[in-house]
């Protein structure tokens, strides 16, 4: 068999509630900014840098992947705008790469990540996924189009304010 499939499964980070924007037009906040610079290091720097990514249209999910300067095949897809856990996993049904980051929002993520591993990794913060929780999970599969719960094995799960730049 190939080697596994990975998905890298990120909330966006921190949002500015300051503005009277609708929701979807909502920005990051300077901390979110920094969050998202900080993941996007991490990912290199761990070597979790995707091939593939799929985005929710929201501007906070899209600035926070382009804060995370990364280049990869990008898909900005509505249906993950504050998406139901049955609709992320059809999405990542729908993904076409090796390793695949996905961009999200609460509450649908958390409970996405939690119905996706076997087991939850040792971290207090999985059962809450804050923002810019970002887990990363390894599925022995051919392709995405076999995703389901409960397959993926944890690799890894850290929150922006374990790096050390925040």
């Amino acid at each position: 068999m190939s080697a596994p499939l990975q998905l890298v499964l990120m909330r966006h980070a921190k949002s500015d509630w300051s503005f009277s924007e609708p929701d979807h037009s909502r920005p990051l906040n300077k901390r979110g900014r920094k969050s998202a610079e900080a993941l996007g290091d991490w990912l290199r720097a761990e070597d979790y840098v995707p091939n593939q990514v799929l985005c929710s249209t929201s501007a906070r999910t899209r600035e926070t992947l382009d804060l995370l300067q990364i280049e990869a095949a990008t898909r900005f897809e509505d249906r993950l705008y504050h998406a139901d856990p049955e609709t992320v996993l059809q999405a990542l049904r729908d993904a076409e790469s090796a390793r695949v980051l996905v961009i999200g929002h609460n509450p649908g993520f958390q409970e996405v990540a939690q119905r996706l591993v076997a087991h939850a990794p040792d971290h207090p913060r999985f059962a809450d996924y804050p923002t810019g929780a970002t887990l990363v999970a390894d599925f022995d599969m051919e392709d995405w189009s076999q995703a389901g719960w409960g397959m993926g094995r944890p690799a890894t799960f850290v929150v922006p304010r374990e790096l050390a730049r925040l």
